[in-house]
Formats: C-alpha cells, structure tokens, sequence
C-alpha cells in the first residue's frame, strides 16, 4: 500500500509541478552591454580586477557572467583550473555549487507547497516522524561527547528549515565546538559524501540529535535544507535527484546541473585549489572526497551542498525568479509565491542589515546604503568552495563568480565582483 501511495504522489508530481505560462520569457542569450543600459567599458573593470588578482597570486582564476534584462552581457574566463596540470578556466567549466544548492531544493519544496501538499507552519515531523518531540542541549563533555538534554518545547516547522531558524546545526562547519563533537559523534554527513549512505539514513541521525536553540527564537546556518530535500522526496515520492532533473532543469535546460556527473561531463569539472608557499596546488582533506561528484557510490543527495554547475546554468536559474517564477513559457512558481519568498522571514534574527528569506540572504534597505550590495531587494548566497551570486529585481540584473579555493585567505574579487557590476549601468 506505502509503495502505492509513493507512486500516485509521484505521477501527480510529474503532471502538475510544471505547468505552461501565459508568460513566455526567452532564454538567456548573448547581446551587447549598449542594449541593455550597461556600458561594455565599464564591464571590462571587471576583467582588469579578476587579471590583477591572478596575477598577483590572490586566486588561481575564475569565471564571471552578467545577464540583463534577460541577456548575457558578460561570461568570460580566467586563470588557471589546475595549475598543476596547466589547465585554464573555459566559460562552461562545472563548478562545485555546494550551499547554492539550497536555493535549488527550497524551490522544488515550494513547487509541491503550491501543489498543496503541506502548509509552510506544519511541523516537520508530521512527514519525518524522528523528528517528534526535539530536544536543547543542557549539559555537554568535551572529553567523550556525552551530553544530557531537556525537551525544546516547540517542533521544527519546515518554514524553520528553509530560513535556518530550526535550532539545527551543521556538523564539521559549525560554529560551536559542542555540537561538531556530537554530530561526529553520531556520524552526521555534511555537505556530501562519496560513501554508501543515503540522505534519509543521515536526516534521521539528525533527528535525535539536540537543538543548538529552541525553533524560530534564532538564526543558526544549518543543515535544514538536507532535512528538506529527504521531505520532498517523502512529499513527492521520488528520489531528489530525479525530482530536480524532471521539475526544474529539465523546464530550464540547466543541462549541466547534477548531483553527480555523467562520465561524458567529468573533464570540465574544476580542479579545488589550495596556496602553499604560494603556489597553487589540488586541495586535498579527510572531511571529504575531492573527488566528489565523480567518484563513490552516488547515493547522497544533499538539498544544501551536493549540486554542481556552470555560471550559464545558475543564471537560467536565477532569471527564472526574476522573471517571477516562468521561463520560456513554462511556470515553476507563481509570482506571488516568488513575492512573499522574497521577504524577510527571520524579523531582525541576523541583524540590522542582513535580511533572509525562504531561500536567499536578502540585501535590506540599510545594506544597500553600505554600497555594493546591490538594490533594496537584492537575493544573494554562495557555496563553500568559493562561489557567489546576487540577483537585483530592481535592475532586473544578475552576476555570478565562482572560483573552486580552499583556505586561502585575502580574496576581495566577490565583494569587488559585485561592485563593478552595479557601477556598469548606463541607463
């Protein structure tokens, strides 16, 4: 009957989670900086910026795309992806995306929202029951990792996933020495892994696990977004992986978007790189496999850091939501969903002037008086391995960097990246 029920969910999922548009946004294609309001001599900063930092060993390379207005003004690549082996970056190179990913998951979460199969408020143990009755850390030893707990008094919403207001935590990168103790302990799985385990053996380790705080009252990074990828596979009845490939690249074209690589694929994908004596080197580390996502048995599908892509692809991506929510004539999202996504949901949690909200770190009116940042409105994230991205509604604009570094420290060009990209309007 499970078995059933799993499959009628997934054949209702294929027929309504994408759905034609009265709307019919083009693809993103190449036009000149002139035509959409953007001056070509004031994009080439960008290119003497990223030169002067690979020349001055600050990063190995790089590569940027600017759309506008829905066209491509800007995609350009440099230095080097392997400096080892002499190999230079290609504009369609394959980037580890890593927390880019969570955007991704928390659209596919709101496509079955709109489909009606759940509200935002339910508690998440209504569909993941491991995660009934959550508890708070009371006491904790550092010597063997034993602690004791009291009841959090309040469930997860899946909400409180989305936003990182869920009191989870987030392992090996967390910034409390207590809890990457526990999740070690309980042989957690952050980011990915190249090992035969599932994202569903994970989810429910997790779930056992206390709570850095009690839900809502704080905003801790977290793996929420992995919780919620194995809820869209509860909630659809497929696997992640093939929900993303079916309901959003698919529609999109985002052809070089994977949790894992086809073979034909795997030469594109850049090199991690790390500094030593100031040579650029293969980064190595026992957190995880380098190696990821060519290699190991291809079985975790992390919704908060396993997706790999270009800059072409997550520019599909984001156009989308800037067209609000359609492209090429198909809808993923209504407009007014991508509108109340785009508000704040965590009030005054992450300070005056950062702002979250289901998805997206949000630019508010006091970080778009600091400059730089981009319009009031702006949505923004990156990954761990050095990538970044912003989305201007306002100036209907995008620009994404991404580079694939490892503890290097001194990397301006992001910050310097977005900057040069607003001062580029000529209209």
């Amino acid at each position: 009957m499970k078995k059933i029920l799993f499959l009628c969910l997934g054949i209702c999922s294929v027929a309504f989670a994408q759905t034609p548009s009265a709307q019919h946004s083009p693809f993103l294609t190449s036009a000149t900086p002139e035509s959409v309001g953007m001056s070509a001599e004031r994009l080439g900063r960008i290119d003497q910026m990223i030169e002067t930092a690979v020349a001055d060993n600050v990063i190995p390379g790089a590569v940027a795309i600017v759309c506008r207005n829905g066209k491509i003004v800007y995609q350009k690549a440099f230095g080097q992806s392997n400096v080892e082996a002499n190999k230079t970056f290609r504009t369609n190179d394959i980037f580890r995306i890593a927390s880019q990913s969570k955007a991704i998951t928390t659209t596919a979460a709101m496509m079955l929202w709109e489909e009606g199969k759940f509200f935002l408020d339910d508690p998440i143990s209504k569909y993941i029951p491991e995660f009934k009755n959550p508890t708070l850390l009371k006491s904790f030893k550092m010597a063997d990792s034993s602690y004791t707990t009291l009841p959090a008094g309040r469930e997860i919403t899946v909400r409180q996933l989305i936003n990182h207001t869920s009191g989870l935590g987030y392992g090996v990168i967390d910034g409390d020495e207590r809890f990457k103790a526990i999740y070690k302990k309980a042989g957690i799985t952050d980011l990915f892994t190249t090992e035969p385990i599932t994202i569903e053996e994970s989810v429910k380790k997790l779930a056992k696990l206390p709570l850095h705080h009690v839900p809502g009252e704080a905003f801790v990074y977290s793996e929420g977004l992995d919780v919620l990828g194995y809820f869209i596979e509860v909630v659809s009845g497929m696997k992640l992986d093939k929900y993303f490939s079916e309901h959003i690249f698919k529609p999109l074209k985002m052809d070089d978007t994977f949790f894992y690589l086809p073979i034909a694929k795997e030469n594109r994908l850049v090199e991690i790189q790390t500094k030593k004596e100031d040579k650029w080197m293969p980064f190595t580390d026992d957190f995880y496999d380098v190696n990821y996502p060519k290699t190991g048995a291809k079985l975790f599908f992390s919704g908060g850091a396993g997706l790999s892509s270009t800059v072409k692809d997550y520019a599909t991506f984001l156009q989308m939501y800037l067209n609000k929510g359609e492209l090429n004539g198909i809808r993923l999202l209504s407009r007014k969903t991508i509108e109340f996504m785009l508000m704040n949901q965590v009030g005054d949690l992450r300070g005056d002037s950062d702002d979250f909200g289901l998805g997206y770190g949000l630019v508010n009116m006091a970080g778009a008086a600091k400059g730089g940042e981009g319009s009031e409105g702006t949505f923004i994230w990156g990954g761990y391995f050095n990538t970044q991205y912003f989305a201007d509604p306002k100036e209907n604009l995008i620009g994404i960097i991404m580079k694939q570094t490892q503890q290097i420290g001194g990397d301006y060009t992001s910050g310097m990246f977005k900057q040069l990209v607003s001062q580029a309007i000529d209209d």
